[in-house]
Formats: C-alpha cells, sequence, structure tokens
C-alpha cells in the first residue's frame, strides 16, 4: 500500500460519460479516487439536488467498483459567489454549500476545495472582502456541524493565489473545518508574480494544508499543460508536502475532445506517481 493517495480530476474525462463510468476508468488508470466537480454549469450545480435514491445509487457504484469519490472541486461560486454586493446572490451562494456539504457527507466525501474568489466576474474591493469573509464564516459553521473540511484552493487571481492570503481567513477564522487545498501550479505562477520561491509559501499553510492539486503549469498559462512540459517544481513540492503531513494529492488535469483522452490519463497517472513514488521514498 502506498503512503499517499492519488486521485483524478473529473474533467480529465469526457463530459458525456456518466459517473459509474468514470469511477471504474479512473480505476483503470490507476487512481486511487475520484475528485467530483460541482462547478457553475447548470448541469452540474444540479448534483446538488439529487434525490436519495440517485445518492445510493452513486455509492452502490462506488462499492462495486472499489474506486471512491473523496473529494470535490466547488467552483459553483464562480457564478454565484459568496462576496457578492447582490443579497440574492449571496443567499444562492450559501444555498449551494448547505447543499454540497449535504451531498459530502452523504457520499462520503472528506474535503469540499474552495475556489478562493470574493467575486468573480466583477470587480473585488474592500465591500466584496467582507462581505465574503462574513459568509465564509457561515459556510465553516455549515460544515462543523456535517464534520466536513472546507479547503481553499489558490487561483490564478490576485485575491487569493498564495498560501499567504489564504492564511489571512483560515488564521482569522480560527476552525479546524477550514484549511487548504492548494494547486501547486498556480501558486508557482503566483511565485513568479511576487519573487518569492513555492516552498517558502507552502511552508506558511504548515498544519493547514489538507490536500494539493498537482497541475503543471507555464508562465501565465494556468490550464491544459501537459504533465512535464511545464515549469511547476512537483518533486520539491511534494517532498515538502510530505514533510508537513499531507497524504492527499489530485492529479488536474482536463478533458479536451481528444480522441487520445485514455492515453492521457494513463500517462498523467503515471507521471505523476513517479514522483510521489520518489519523494515518498
Amino acid at each position: 500500500m502506498n503512503d499517499y493517495c492519488l486521485g483524478q480530476y473529473e474533467k480529465s474525462m469526457p463530459n458525456d460519460l456518466d459517473l459509474c463510468d468514470k469511477l471504474k476508468l479512473s480505476k483503470e488508470f490507476g487512481f486511487d479516487y475520484l475528485e467530483i466537480s460541482v462547478d457553475e454549469t447548470d448541469e452540474k450545480l444540479k448534483r446538488l439536488n439529487w434525490d436519495l435514491e440517485e445518492k445510493k445509487n452513486l455509492v452502490k457504484a462506488m462499492f462495486k467498483s472499489e474506486q471512491f469519490i473523496r473529494t470535490m472541486c466547488l467552483s459553483g461560486h464562480r457564478r454565484f459567489p459568496l462576496g457578492h454586493y447582490d443579497k440574492s446572490i449571496q443567499d444562492k451562494s450559501l444555498e449551494i454549500m448547505e447543499k454540497a456539504i449535504s451531498l459530502a457527507s452523504d457520499l462520503g466525501i472528506r474535503i469540499i476545495q474552495l475556489a478562493g474568489y470574493d467575486i468573480y466576474y466583477e470587480e473585488g474591493n474592500d465591500i466584496t472582502k467582507n462581505i465574503f469573509e462574513k459568509n465564509l464564516e457561515k459556510c465553516v459553521y455549515m460544515a462543523s456541524k456535517k464534520g466536513i473540511v472546507l479547503a481553499f484552493e489558490t487561483m490564478e487571481t490576485s485575491f487569493m493565489d498564495t498560501i499567504k492570503k489564504s492564511m489571512f481567513y483560515v488564521k482569522n477564522l480560527n476552525s479546524p473545518f477550514l484549511g487548504i487545498y492548494p494547486d501547486i501550479g498556480n501558486l508557482k505562477n503566483a511565485s513568479l508574480i511576487y519573487g518569492h520561491e513555492v516552498n517558502e509559501d507552502l511552508e506558511l499553510g504548515r498544519g493547514h494544508i489538507f490536500a494539493a492539486h498537482l497541475k503543471d503549469t507555464l508562465p501565465n498559462i494556468y490550464r491544459e499543460v501537459k504533465f512535464g512540459t511545464g515549469h511547476t517544481e512537483f518533486f520539491e513540492n511534494v517532498k515538502l508536502l510530505k514533510n508537513m503531513g499531507v497524504r492527499m494529492f489530485t492529479g488536474e488535469f482536463w478533458y479536451t475532445g481528444n480522441s487520445d483522452w485514455k492515453e492521457s490519463c494513463f500517462y498523467s497517472c503515471n507521471f505523476l506517481r513517479n514522483i510521489l513514488d520518489k519523494a515518498f521514498n
């Protein structure tokens, strides 16, 4: 048994596959778990309204495939942000959070990754930051009642693109149910902007990092960079994360309509396993 778990980001497979098929394939590719996506599309947001039978069927599929959904990437708040000026949008954002926590609890998901945005499609300011923090506190309270942990993803925008910025909110709320689920590829790009080393930034989150997204990036390019062709410092970052007690890592990559997507999944799993195996030896 490995000393770590390597998960697969759901969006690395075609959207027209159902989750039962994705679970089976993820197992075949060699990953240890699947990360489910609840993004801002109506299709994905509908998952928050699954009835009991739909949830039971998915749990049965997990046991049948012996592949489980352990984490949720919740990016639906891009469309309905916690820090929005409009009270009705704030209410919707909190409704999404409450339903996501309930879904996670029912499916056995341990960690919900939160997108680190106060507001996305509009310009943020001190007002949106204050609204965000106020509503974040409500989200953490909801999560604490279900025993689900919430964790910030470090993003590509200046609001929360570093561990240091994430820790401002983690320290202020001071809850065991709020931490960080950083994207080390995004952190690499942030390091070029601010002139620090990625591991220096990661160190600031010691004791508060629950898992990590493993993604390759290039300067100013945050998506769809093939593993091994970017500048992410995988080995150095994973080695430190191991030292910090992190044991869950999710490979983040995308299906882009390419016919060789299965080969891409096998390649990505092998690439990341090689790094993790070396770091954990």
